[in-house]
């Protein structure tokens, strides 16, 4: 019979570690929480999902963040200056989510999340946690930290939980190593101001650049601008994150024409790792968390929701991580799965042969695949089918037999 789990330790402030937090108190779980409380000043992942909202609500925080919060009514899709797809999340009420979303200053997000988890009675340990490694696989708090965990009564918890982020400090102590993703790419992303934003108003735009993509995210006073290139590209423009960056904005013209003005307010951060998922998140007496156990390209922006929903998830597995592990591994193949739709260029290509076909064909029939494609990719990239198994069939189904009045190597982001 595997041991009842009382005491928790989480390691680890950004949002998966403080939303389990939160759900653990509740469950009267004795919950402490390590967090240095060194943040990076910028963080990507400031784009939402609907199916991130009904979460908000559960942890009791979706008004504090509607008011830090941009509405987000959709994205749009820029190839060039005059091919541009647009989506809005109307669609997504037939499965059962909110028409919408938010973009959100990552700082003040997570701070709503972490300040939530202390409301709700975690401990908070404001320094970094000590780790030692205890034979193969194990490991253990130091006794220095064990005494700062002071509900723990000088005892190590039950369970261990990494929830540092990419830093993966589980992994690295244990040397797990991880399916690294295809893409060699890196991003140099900043906030401006001056830029010009789409409509309607918090419309996140995508634009295909002559390498790579680029965001850019309305936040309430500002606009964050990113770009994602192949490494090797990225040196061709420039010996600095902020050579890189203006450099790629200017040779795009569809970037170029919207920054005319632009004043850029924050220095430009650099991301470089990539679709990465552990090889292994659990083991005996401890088990990793959100984008410590795994994380996928920003594109669609499924980095927060896949936070909280590992939260939610090993909540409910709490005393089966094989089942956290395995329903984890699911949603993050899922994700690696629909974004590749959207690099390889099947996507765009089945929409502008979906759009070719009303054109030619028009009437009830037409009108009724358009629909029905629409609804079932919206409801995938919200976050709500992105498992169906019906839904990932159909849109592999019509990738193979849906594309054929495209170009899809034109619509690749390479």
């Amino acid at each position: 019979m595997k041991k009842r789990i009382k005491t928790v330790v989480i390691i680890g402030g950004g949002p998966s570690g403080s939303a389990l937090a939160c759900n653990l108190v509740r469950k009267g779980i004795t919950t402490v929480q390590f967090d240095d409380e060194v943040r990076p000043e910028m963080i990507v992942g400031e784009s939402l999902i609907p199916s991130i909202l009904p979460m908000l609500d559960n942890l009791g925080v979706h008004e504090r963040v509607k008011a830090i919060g941009q509405h987000k009514p959709g994205v749009s899709f820029f190839f060039n200056e005059k091919d541009t797809i647009s989506f809005n999340f109307q669609a997504v009420t037939r499965c059962k989510l909110p028409p919408f979303a938010y973009n959100v200053p990552r700082a003040a997000f997570d701070q709503i999340i972490n300040d939530r988890a202390v409301e709700l009675g975690a401990f908070r340990v404001r320094q970094r946690a000590k780790l030692e490694r205890v034979g193969e696989d194990r490991l253990q708090l130091a006794p220095a930290s064990v005494a700062a965990a002071t509900p723990l009564n000088g005892q190590q918890p039950d369970l261990l939980v990494d929830a540092t982020g990419r830093a993966r400090t589980f992994a690295r102590l244990l040397e797990i190593p991880a399916r690294v993703g295809d893409r060699k790419d890196v991003a140099y992303f900043a906030h401006y101001e001056g830029f010009e934003q789409e409509e309607p108003r918090g419309q996140v735009g995508i634009t295909q650049l002559k390498v790579g993509w680029s965001w850019r995210i309305p936040l309430p006073d500002r606009l964050s601008v990113g770009v994602v290139l192949n490494r090797d590209e990225a040196a061709t423009l420039g010996d600095t994150p902020e050579e890189r960056l203006e450099a790629a904005i200017a040779r795009d013209p569809v970037l170029s024409a919207a920054g005319t003005n632009r004043k850029r307010l924050t220095k430009v951060s650099t991301y470089t790792n990539y679709q990465l998922i552990s090889e292994r998140g659990h083991g005996p007496g401890w088990v990793m968390a959100g984008d410590a156990y795994g994380f996928v390209d920003p594109m669609l922006s499924p980095g927060l929701m896949l936070a909280l929903r590992s939260a939610e998830l090993l909540t409910t597995h709490l005393h089966n991580h094989e089942k956290y592990a395995h329903e984890m591994q699911r949603w993050l193949e899922a994700w690696q799965e629909l974004i590749e739709y959207f690099y390889n260029g099947q996507m765009f290509a089945m929409y502008h042969t979906g759009m070719a076909i009303e054109r030619k064909f028009p009437g009830k029939i037409s009108r009724f695949m358009h629909t029905h494609m629409e609804r079932n990719i919206a409801c995938m990239a919200s976050g709500a089918a992105t498992l169906s198994r019906y839904s990932r069939g159909l849109v592999k189904f019509m990738s193979k037999h849906g594309a054929w009045m495209a170009n899809v190597d034109e619509l690749a982001i390479h």
